[in-house]
């Protein structure tokens, strides 16, 4: 089995990641047992909403996942949330939490940062007014810079002599230098082939250290920004000013207090709250839902909501955060079916049991291997029975239904 996909969350105090985590994990669904062998007090499981494949054959009445959820044909694929504790300037230097918070860090494959833009809260995560949370996105990215920099030019005369009497590549040295960051060669290959005219690694001065290490960086802890606080009246200024600073991070503007909020109030039947939308019905809307009467400031408190968030914003941002992670790291959902026909399972008539979230572009035989371990396959079916060749990638629609056959009674 290949590694779980982690997403790291991370964020000063006060800066909302709490409330945030909260949002991501409850999900309302509590359904199926977890996927995943071993969660750490400080992992998690999220819900990364997709398109289920059950939409496309008309089937989501019989659509009953093992594990996450599916709500007319939204998918809640469980995903493995890392929260990062112990966020503080100078963590490099082991101040604070300072090592443990870098390496906890390293496991995630990316990196949500939840940024307090209302400026109301400092470095520290203390009250303030008018602080500038760009310094934020700027500290915690350099942060990580001089940690991994740090580690890698303290022995970087060492490392260059070894490089020179074994007769290394640079890839092959370098992953032994960065593959305690669970990186393997491909990602370190990934990032070496972005720097144009790469000398040879005996020749890498200070300047051209540092530009592999940002490489690295990239590709290694892709970041989403998560703009959290947006209803807060300075929010939109610095919105605008990290977005134009920061063209190359995808950002969500989210209000975390929001989507907690919502929720509560669904579970308590007083709204009807569609997650991920701007859809918040109250009795009022819905005379015949059966939904409880709101008290005047509870529709004050909606009223607001629906005028400085969902209107605005079209969401609380909080579902679409997971969505921009699955985008960053370029995952596509993969149903693996029994019957290829009926799309059921090994029991019962409920369809579409499983769904793996795969990097775009893998090969069918590498999301075999992933799901099935090490067994040898016979052949490999899609939709009406349709063999599958092994080196055929897979891509949204695209062989995301897959049965496996094994040769019978052969590992």
């Amino acid at each position: 089995m290949g590694k779980e996909t982690v997403i790291g969350i991370v964020g000063k105090p006060s800066s909302g990641k709490s409330t945030t985590l909260n949002a991501l994990t409850d999900a309302n669904a509590k359904v199926g047992a977890f996927p995943f062998t071993t969660i750490d007090p400080n992992k998690a499981t999220g819900y990364l909403e997709v398109e289920c494949a059950c939409l496309r054959f008309g089937k989501t009445a019989d659509c009953k996942p093992n594990y996450g959820y599916c709500r007319d044909g939204k998918r809640g694929v469980p995903v493995m949330l890392l929260d990062v504790a112990g966020l503080v300037p100078n963590a490099h230097l082991g101040r604070g939490l300072g090592n443990k918070f870098l390496s906890d860090l390293t496991e995630a494959d990316c990196l949500l940062h939840i940024v307090d833009v209302s400026g109301t809260t400092d470095a520290e995560g203390k009250e303030t007014r008018g602080y500038d949370p760009l310094k934020d996105i700027e500290w915690l990215q350099d942060e990580i810079f001089r940690w991994i920099l740090g580690n890698l030019t303290e022995k970087w005369g060492s490392v260059v002599r070894r490089h020179i009497a074994t007769k290394s590549t640079a890839l092959e040295t370098l992953r032994q230098q960065l593959g305690g960051y669970y990186a393997n060669k491909q990602l370190i290959g990934k990032a070496l082939d972005t720097i144009p005219g790469l000398p040879p690694l005996q020749d890498w001065d200070n300047e051209m250290v540092e530009k592999v290490v940002k490489a690295f960086m990239s590709v290694k802890f892709p970041t989403v920004l998560a703009l959290n606080k947006l209803d807060h009246p300075d929010a939109d200024k610095n919105v605008s000013k990290i977005m134009l600073k920061h063209p190359e991070l995808k950002c969500v503007l989210t209000s975390s207090l929001t989507e907690v909020l919502l929720r509560k109030l669904a579970a308590q039947n007083f709204i009807k709250y569609d997650l991920g939308t701007e859809f918040v019905d109250t009795a009022e809307d819905l005379p015949d839902a059966g939904l409880r009467e709101l008290d005047e400031k509870l529709q004050n408190r909606i009223e607001n909501i629906r005028d400085l968030v969902l209107y605005r914003f079209g969401s609380t941002g909080v579902v679409q955060l997971l969505q921009a992670a699955a985008d960053v790291l370029d995952l596509v959902p993969v149903f693996p079916a029994r019957n290829i026909n009926s799309f059921t399972g090994t029991s019962g008539s409920a369809v579409f049991r499983d769904c793996v979230l795969v990097k775009r572009g893998l090969s069918v035989i590498s999301v075999a291997r992933r799901i099935m371990g090490d067994v040898t396959i016979a052949a490999i079916e899609g939709v009406g029975g349709t063999r599958v060749g092994e080196e055929d990638t897979v891509d949204v629609g695209k062989n995301d239904i897959l049965t496996f056959k094994l040769v019978p009674g052969g590992h």
